[in-house]
């Protein structure tokens, strides 16, 4: 299958490695390639340029969103989640239309410094602003709340833990598992949240998440919902 990942952060090169070593087509879009490419600065976080990530990944192409979208089935919104919607109106809503798009963005504010706020939150989410943006697209919600390391090789949390769905299409809920399940998520641990505006509550996870990021000083966690039942006790099919 062919993928687009928006956004080539950590997040969305470690997703695109991913989809690489399954045997898929990829291509990570970003608004200038070239610019990306010229980038030779670490962030502060300890992330190297990107050039350096692409000459190790030479299976996965570089492109601007709009020719990302347009050449993809299915895909992955892994930018900064302030500037999503920007990305996939770069993207250009014709290349979107009828598509799943996996959106794993939490939509971090930092205008009011450390640790970040989110914005929407409450009574709206990222998610839900992606689907009304872009009606014709099938948004689901998923792998947000947890690590980029974790999204890929679930194994790298001890014992059962799970992941969440959001979205208001059941076949496009059902490629996302079928995604999940290729990633090594067992079945019984992809819990399905229900409709789109689920997303608020999986986006909320975040203060949280940091918070416990810095209790115990590592990202290598995750949450189990005791009683979970097994995906037929939450919708999941």
């Amino acid at each position: 299958m062919r993928y687009a990942v928006l956004g080539t952060g950590i997040v969305g090169r470690t997703l695109a490695a991913k989809l690489d070593s399954l045997g898929h087509e990829v291509l990570i879009g970003t608004r200038d390639p070239a610019d990306t490419l010229a980038r030779t600065e670490t962030t502060p976080t300890g992330v190297a340029p990107y050039a350096l990530w692409q000459a190790e990944h030479t299976g996965v192409r570089l492109a601007r969103f709009e020719e990302a979208a347009a050449h993809a089935d299915f895909l992955v919104n892994a930018t900064a989640g302030q500037v999503s919607i920007e990305a996939l109106a770069a993207a250009g809503a014709a290349h979107l239309e009828g598509k799943v798009l996996l959106d794993v963005a939490n939509p971090l504010d930092f205008s009011r410094g450390l640790p970040p706020g989110l914005d929407p939150v409450n009574d709206d989410s990222l998610g839900e602003r992606i689907q009304r943006t872009f009606p014709a697209l099938r948004v689901v919600k998923t792998l947000n709340t947890m690590n980029c390391q974790v999204m890929v090789d679930p194994g790298r949390v001890a014992g059962e833990h799970h992941v969440f769905l959001s979205g208001d299409d059941a076949e496009a809920k059902k490629s996302a598992r079928e995604l999940l399940y290729s990633f090594g998520w067992p079945e019984a641990s992809v819990l399905d949240l229900g409709g789109i505006e689920t997303a608020r509550g999986a986006e909320m996870v975040l203060p949280l998440w940091l918070r416990l990021m810095g209790a115990l000083g590592h990202t290598d966690f995750n949450f189990h919902i005791q009683g979970a039942g097994g995906p037929g006790a939450w919708g999941g099919h």
